[in-house]
C-alpha cells in the first residue's frame, strides 16, 4: 500500500501546469488590486463623505425649519394674550399654517439634498446620468398628466396656505360649497355647513375665495313704518336705541362704529323705509342685525310708533263708508236675453198680412 500511496502523492504532469496558472492568476489578481486599491478607496470615501454631509445637512435643515416653525407658534400665542389677540390672531388657524408649510419646506428640503447626493453618488461610479436623466423626465411629463389633479390640488392648497386666503375659524364662500373652515390642508379643505354637514373641497376645484371672517363686516336693517309718521321722531328713537345697544355687552365689542341711519331707502303710498347699518365684527353681522331689530322694534311700541304690518288699525280711526252698501243686488231681469226677460216679454200680434 505503501508504493501506491506514493504514487498518488506524487505530482502528475498535468497537475503541475494548473498550479502554474492559478498562481499566475493569483498575481495577476494582486497586481490588479494593488494597481486599483487606491481608486476604490477614493471612491468609498467620496461615497461615504458625501452621504454623511447629505444626512447632517438634511438634520440640520429639518432642525432649522422645526424652530423657525415653534418660533412662529409661539409668537401666535403671545398676541393671543393681549386685548386684541382674540381678533387679530387664532392660534388654532396660524398652528395649522405654520405646519403645513413646515411641512411642505421639508419635503422639498429633503428631496433636494437627497436627490443631489444620490445624483452625486452615481456619478462617483463613473456612471452615465443622461439616459437616467431622461427617463425621469419622462417619467415626471407621464406622471403630470395622469396626475394632473392631484398636482393642481396640492399646487392650489400650497398657495392658499402662503397667501394666507382663509383659515381655521373662518366662514368663507368657496363657490362649489360654504361653511366654518375646519381643517386646511395641501390638497383637500374641510367645511362645516350652516345644518353642521361636512364638505370636502378639493383645492384645485376653488376659483373663487369669499372670506366673511377677514376685516369686517356690515349689518344692515331697513325699518318699514308708515308714511304718516314723524321722520325726526323716528331717526331720535332708532339713535336713542342704537346708543343704548353699544354700551352693553357684548354688543360694545361686536360693533366696531356707531350706528348710522342712511336715510330713507324706499317711499310707498303705504310704506316708507328707513335703512339702518354698522360696522361690526367680522362674521358677527348677522347677530347684531337681529339684536337692532329686537331693540328697534321695543322702542316704537314705547315711543307709539307704529310698523308697517306689526299692529293692525286702531278702532278711533273713523272707517271709511262702504260705497256698496245702498246698492240692490244684482236681478236676472236686467238682462234682455236671460230666461226671466223673455219669460216676462208681452206676445204681440202677428202683422196684417192683407195690407
Amino acid at each position: 500500500m505503501l508504493p501506491s500511496a506514493l504514487l498518488a502523492a506524487a505530482p502528475s504532469p498535468g497537475s503541475g501546469g494548473s498550479l502554474d496558472e492559478a498562481a499566475e492568476q493569483a498575481g495577476n489578481a494582486a497586481s490588479w488590486v494593488e494597481e486599483n486599491w487606491s481608486t476604490w478607496l477614493s471612491i468609498g470615501l467620496r461615497i461615504v463623505l458625501i452621504a454623511a454631509i447629505a444626512i447632517v445637512l438634511r438634520i440640520a435643515v429639518r432642525r432649522a425649519l422645526t424652530k423657525l416653525i415653534d418660533r412662529m407658534n409661539r409668537s401666535a400665542q403671545a398676541v393671543e394674550g393681549t386685548t386684541l389677540g382674540g381678533l387679530l390672531v387664532n392660534t388654532e388657524r396660524r398652528r395649522q399654517r405654520s405646519e403645513a408649510i413646515g411641512s411642505v419646506l421639508r419635503s422639498v428640503a429633503s428631496f433636494l439634498i437627497l436627490g443631489t447626493a444620490a445624483l452625486m453618488i452615481l456619478g462617483a461610479f463613473q456612471i452615465n446620468l443622461a439616459p437616467l436623466l431622461a427617463s425621469a423626465g419622462v417619467a415626471g411629463v407621464a406622471l403630470g398628466f395622469g396626475a394632473r389633479n392631484l398636482v393642481t390640488d396640492f399646487l392650489s392648497g400650497v398657495f392658499m396656505i402662503l397667501e394666507d386666503q382663509y383659515g381655521v375659524g373662518d366662514t368663507v364662500d368657496a363657490g362649489v360649497a360654504s361653511g366654518e373652515v375646519i381643517e386646511v390642508g395641501l390638497r383637500v379643505t374641510k367645511l362645516r355647513g350652516d345644518n353642521g354637514e361636512i364638505w370636502y373641497v378639493r383645492n384645485g376645484e376653488v376659483k373663487r375665495i369669499g372670506n366673511l371672517s377677514q376685516g369686517w363686516s356690515t349689518a344692515g336693517v331697513d325699518v318699514t313704518v308708515r308714511p304718516t309718521e314723524d321722520l325726526a321722531k323716528v331717526r331720535t328713537v332708532i339713535s336713542e336705541a342704537a346708543a343704548a345697544m353699544a354700551k352693553e355687552d357684548p354688543w360694545n365689542e361686536r360693533l366696531w362704529g356707531p350706528v348710522e341711519i342712511l336715510g330713507l331707502d324706499s317711499v310707498l303710498l303705504d310704506s316708507m323705509t328707513v335703512r339702518v347699518s354698522a360696522k361690526t365684527m367680522p362674521g358677527k353681522a348677522l347677530g347684531v342685525e337681529r339684536e337692532l331689530r329686537w331693540r328697534i322694534k321695543r322702542s316704537f311700541d314705547e315711543a307709539g310708533i307704529r310698523m308697517v304690518g306689526g299692529v293692525p288699525a286702531q278702532a278711533d280711526e273713523p272707517s271709511s263708508a262702504d260705497p256698496t252698501a245702498a246698492m240692490a243686488a244684482p236681478s236676472a231681469y236686467a238682462s234682455a236675453t236671460s230666461p226671466q226677460s223673455l219669460a216676462t216679454t208681452p206676445i204681440t200680434p202677428p202683422p196684417n198680412m192683407s195690407k
